[in-house]
C-alpha cells in the first residue's frame, strides 16, 4: 500500500471558513478558524472527541436509516416504500441515485485525524487529572474510528480511496484511485492494532468487576478485537478471496482491485481472530444472555426475546448507548397494539419457513407440519383457532415474527387479545390504506412487551452493535472453512442452538452440511439486524434457492379472510416482485458527482 492517501471529496471546512456546516459539533462548525479554540479548551475538545462516534450506524433505526433488512429477502416495507428504498428493490439503482453514508463517513474520518492532531495541545485537559492517560485513549479512539468508517464504506463500496493519516490541504492532490481490498484491509487492521495498545479490557470501577455506567459505549479492545473478526472473515469468505469475476476490475493504471488468488490461509486468520474476540469477552465476564425457568421452552423463548433489553450487559460486546427504538417498534408493531402503530415491516414467507419446528427439523422434515388445519387450544404464543403451520415451532419463531393469531406483542388495545392479519382482522389490509404489512407477518424481533404507540411507552435500553452469538457463529464458520471437523465448530454452533431451544447437532456432519447449518443459524439468529444484506453477498449465494436476491417473495393472501381461522387467508401467495438479480448489486456505486470530480476513481463493475 502507498504510504500516503488523500480524500475524494467533502475536504470543506477543514479548509476554508466559507466550507459546508458538519452538525456533528452542533454550533461549532470545525473549520481553521477555531481549531485553536477548540482545542485550548477542554470542554470544547471532548465534545469535539464525542462527535467522532456519532457517525455509528444505528441498527434498529429502521427502515429508512438503516434499511438493509428492507432490501433482502428479510423484509418488505414497500407500503410506505421510499423512492431511495424503491430504487434499490426495482432494480433502478445507478449513479446518479445511489444513497450512500460516503460524505458523512469521510467527514468523519477527516475529522478523525484533525483530532488526532491537534488533542496533544489542550494543556487544560493534559493537566487534568489522569490527563495524559485519557489523552492516550481518546487518541486510541479516534484512531480506531477513522479505521471502522473505513470499514463500513468498505462493506458498502468495495475497495476505497484511503486518506493521509494527516489532515488534507488546499494543496493536497485529490486525483486518486482506489487503494485494493487487501490494501485497505491491512490498512484497517493496522490501525486497529495501533490502537488496542492504548486502551482497556473494558473501563471498570477502579479495584472492582463492575464497568462504570457512563463509559458504555467507549472503544475498548474487546469492542476492536470483535471489528476485526468481521474484518477477516468477509476477506477469507468467496466475493472478497479468490473472485475470478472481478478479474476485469482495476484501477486505470490496470493494477486488480480484487486478488485472483484464492488464499485458504485467511479462513485461519478469521478462525483464530474470533477465537481471540471470544476469549477477551469471556474473560471479561461476557456470555450468552438465558433467562432460568421450569419449562426449557419458555426459558429458551426468554432468553432470545429479552436479550435485547435485559441481555446486554451480559452478551453485548459493542454497545451503541443511544438507538432509535421506536423507529422500529412502531414501524414493526401490529395496529391491534395501544396506539395504533405503523404495522407494515412485512416479513417473508421464505423466512417464517426457515425457522425450524420446535424438535430443530425443518418443516420440510416434518410429517406433522399442516398448513390446513387450526389449533384446538392457546398457548402463551397464540390464540385457538390459529394455523398449524404456526404451531410447534422453535422458541425465535414466536419471539422474532408475528403472525395472524400470535399474542399481541405490546400493550394492547383495550378488549384485543390476538392480532388479525387477515383482511378484516384488527391490523388486516381492509383497516388502513398503507399500515398493513402485504406479506401478512411483522417483525417482532426487540419489540418490547409493554410497548405503546399512544400513550407512547418506551423502555430506554442501548443496542447491541456486535454480541456474543455472533462471534461464536463467526468461529464455526471460519473454523469450518480453516479445519472442517474440529470439535469446536459443533461447541460453538450448538451453544447458539441450545440457548435458543434446539437441540444439539450430532457429529459425523460432513462440512458442506455444516456449512449450510451454519449459514442457517445466521439467517435466524441474526435476522433484520443488518447482516442478511452482507452475508448472501460475501457467500456469494445471492442467486441460489434459499438466498435469493430478488424475484418473486411469498405470504398470507392479504386480501382476503374474515375470520381468524379462514382458509382463504392462510393461502400461499405473491407479496412482491422484486427485480431478478444482477452482479452489479454486488457492490453500490459511487455517486457520479465524485467519479466527475476524481477521474483516477473506478465505478464499481456494472454501473
Amino acid at each position: 500500500m502507498k504510504t500516503k492517501r488523500y480524500s475524494l471529496i467533502l475536504m470543506c471546512g477543514a479548509m476554508v471558513a466559507s466550507a459546508c456546516n458538519d452538525n456533528f459539533f452542533n454550533a461549532q462548525p470545525d473549520n481553521l478558524l477555531n481549531i485553536d479554540n477548540i482545542f485550548s479548551n477542554r470542554a470544547q475538545t471532548e465534545g469535539y472527541w464525542g462527535g467522532l462516534f456519532s457517525g455509528i450506524p444505528d441498527p434498529w433505526d429502521q427502515p429508512y436509516a438503516f434499511y438493509y433488512s428492507a432490501i433482502t429477502d428479510e423484509l418488505d416495507c414497500s407500503n410506505w416504500m421510499s423512492e431511495m428504498l424503491n430504487g434499490y428493490n426495482s432494480g433502478a439503482l445507478s449513479s446518479n441515485n445511489v444513497s450512500s453514508p460516503y460524505a458523512a463517513l469521510y467527514n468523519k474520518i477527516r475529522q478523525c485525524a484533525i483530532f488526532l492532531a491537534n488533542v496533544d495541545r489542550n494543556t487544560e485537559l493534559l493537566n487534568a487529572e489522569g490527563g495524559a492517560e485519557r489523552i492516550r485513549q481518546y487518541k486510541a479512539e479516534a484512531k480506531f474510528l477513522r479505521a471502522y468508517y473505513y470499514w463500513v464504506l468498505m462493506k458498502l463500496h468495495g475497495p476505497v480511496p484511503l486518506m493521509p493519516l494527516e489532515s488534507a490541504t488546499l494543496e493536497t492532490n485529490l486525483q486518486i484511485p482506489r487503494s485494493s481490498w487487501d490494501e485497505c484491509v491491512n490498512f484497517v487492521m493496522g490501525q486497529m492494532e495501533e490502537a488496542k495498545t492504548d486502551l482497556p479490557e473494558d473501563y471498570y470501577i477502579g479495584g472492582s468487576t463492575n464497568i462504570v455506567e457512563s463509559e458504555v459505549g467507549r472503544i475498548n479492545q474487546m469492542i476492536i478485537d470483535a471489528v476485526q473478526s468481521e474484518i477477516t472473515l468477509f476477506s477469507a469468505s468467496p466475493f472478497y478471496n479468490g473472485n475470478a469475476d472481478l478479474a476485469h476490475w482495476t484501477n486505470v493504471d490496470g493494477s486488480a482491485l480484487m486478488s485472483q488468488n484464492y488464499d485458504a490461509n485467511k479462513w485461519t486468520i478469521a478462525a483464530n481472530q474470533a477465537k481471540r474476540a471470544i476469549t477477551i469477552a469471556e474473560s471479561n465476564g461476557k456470555g450468552l444472555y438465558k433467562v432460568a425457568h421450569a419449562d426449557p421452552f419458555t426459558a429458551a423463548f426468554l432468553s432470545v426475546r429479552n436479550v435485547f433489553w435485559d441481555g446486554w450487559r451480559r452478551e453485548g460486546i459493542w454497545i451503541r448507548p443511544s438507538t432509535n427504538t421506536f423507529q422500529w417498534e412502531s414501524h414493526a408493531a401490529p395496529r391491534a397494539v395501544n396506539g395504533t402503530p405503523f404495522n407494515g415491516l412485512a416479513v417473508f414467507q421464505e423466512v417464517v419457513d426457515d425457522f425450524r419446528m420446535s424438535d430443530g427439523r425443518s418443516i420440510k422434515e416434518t410429517e406433522g407440519y399442516n398448513e390446513n388445519t387450526y389449533a384446538t387450544a392457546s398457548t402463551a404464543y397464540y390464540v385457538a383457532g390459529t394455523n398449524n403451520m404456526y404451531t410447534n415451532r422453535e422458541p425465535r419463531f414466536y419471539a422474532y415474527v408475528t403472525f395472524n393469531g400470535s399474542v399481541i406483542p405490546g400493550a394492547p388495545k383495550a378488549g384485543m387479545t390476538r392480532v388479525e392479519f387477515y383482511a378484516t382482522g384488527n391490523s388486516g389490509k381492509n383497516g388502513a390504506p398503507r399500515d398493513w404489512p402485504r406479506t401478512g407477518y411483522t417483525a417482532r424481533k426487540n419489540l418490547h412487551p409493554t410497548y405503546s404507540h399512544s400513550p407512547r411507552i418506551i423502555v430506554t435500553r442501548p443496542v447491541m452493535m456486535i454480541r456474543l452469538s455472533e462471534l461464536y457463529l463467526n468461529y464455526a464458520e471460519a473454523l469450518n472453512e480453516a479445519n472442517p471437523g474440529h470439535p469446536d465448530i459443533l461447541r460453538y454452533l450448538n451453544l447458539v442452538r441450545d440457548r435458543a431451544g434446539l437441540p444439539a447437532l450430532p457429529s459425523g456432519l460432513s462440512q458442506d452440511a455444516l456449512r449450510e447449518q451454519i449459514y442457517l443459524e445466521r439467517r435466524i439468529e441474526l435476522c433484520f439486524e443488518g447482516q442478511r444484506y452482507f452475508d448472501v453477498r460475501r457467500w456469494k449465494r445471492v442467486e441460489t434457492e434459499g438466498f435469493r436476491q430478488g424475484g418473486t417473495y411469498t405470504g398470507m393472501n392479504m386480501d382476503a379472510g374474515s375470520t381468524l381461522s379462514s382458509p382463504e387467508f392462510h393461502t400461499r401467495t405473491t407479496a412482491i416482485v422484486r427485480r431478478e438479480w444482477h452482479d452489479r448489486f454486488y457492490i453500490l456505486p459511487w455517486p457520479q458527482q465524485e467519479l466527475n470530480r476524481n477521474k483516477q476513481l473506478i465505478q464499481a463493475p456494472g454501473y
